[in-house]
């Protein structure tokens, strides 16, 4: 089942998919363009992982990592299905990363591999927007490029993970205007999902709605304002964006 959460005439609802409308938990059934979409998820604690894709890191002409290179974000950051994300006058490089969203669904410390996706409530999609312009180095993403209000759009759905067969293997898509400007598959991840959980949970306590963005494949491409960004996962659905002036 795919759920999500939305505001409809002055109140959030929680709602799911029906037949390509929207229902509310009061039953009401509406169309996609008569409500405000927010992150499918309240988030916990947001961990973003940078260079996860061999073929991203070889374009930004860094070599693969060896063990996770993990930041954390704000719930600040995350902005809803169509929304805006705002492109700051002085940089010259802003481009998105489409990213396999992994929602945990329970607690847990020194999760094995063999037991992760029992901690897993489901996946959505995430577009971690980078301005290249404030990175100090790629291993340490400060605030500036990973932490601006609006700048990660997250959704529309939380897919449960039981209708999702193989996160490992599933396709990611961007357009740009309608135009495809990446393609890759979560089967190239360097770090799979049960290798993230368990690295994340040796040494912290995994917590219910935490998220994990599991990075992005190659095809980073500038956006300007105006552009509207798809970013699009196998199984999961289409997350639209639109990037406006500062």
């Amino acid at each position: 089942m795919k759920h999500g959460r939305v505001a409809y005439k002055g109140q959030i609802h929680h709602v799911v998919e029906l037949e390509g409308r929207i229902q509310t938990e009061i039953g009401s059934v509406v169309n996609e363009e008569d409500v405000v979409w927010l992150p499918p998820i309240v988030p916990s604690t947001i961990f973003a992982l940078g260079l996860n894709y061999a073929d991203h890191a070889n374009e930004l002409s860094f070599k693969a990592p060896e063990e996770p290179l993990l930041f954390l974000k704000g719930p600040n950051t995350l902005v809803g299905h169509k929304g805006e994300t705002i492109r700051p006058s002085d940089v010259t490089f802003m481009h998105y990363e489409c990213e396999l969203a992994v929602v945990i669904g329970r607690s847990g410390r020194n999760i094995k591999q063999s037991d992760a996706y029992d901690y897993v409530a489901g996946y959505t999609i995430a577009n971690d927007y980078a301005l290249r312009d404030y990175l100090e180095n790629y291993y340490r993403p400060n605030f500036r490029v990973k932490n601006r209000d609006m700048c990660t759009p997250i959704g529309p759905w939380l897919v449960d993970k039981e209708d999702i067969k193989d996160p490992m293997n599933l396709k990611l898509y961007t357009y740009v205007n309608g135009k495809k400007t990446q393609e890759g598959s979560t089967k190239n991840m360097i770090f799979s999902i049960p290798f993230l959980i368990e690295y994340l949970s040796s040494f912290m306590t995994l917590n219910k709605n935490d998220i994990i963005l599991t990075g992005t494949p190659k095809g980073a491409v500038d956006t300007k304002v105006g552009d509207v960004i798809v970013t699009e996962i196998e199984g999961i659905g289409k997350l639209e964006n639109t990037i406006i002036a500062d």
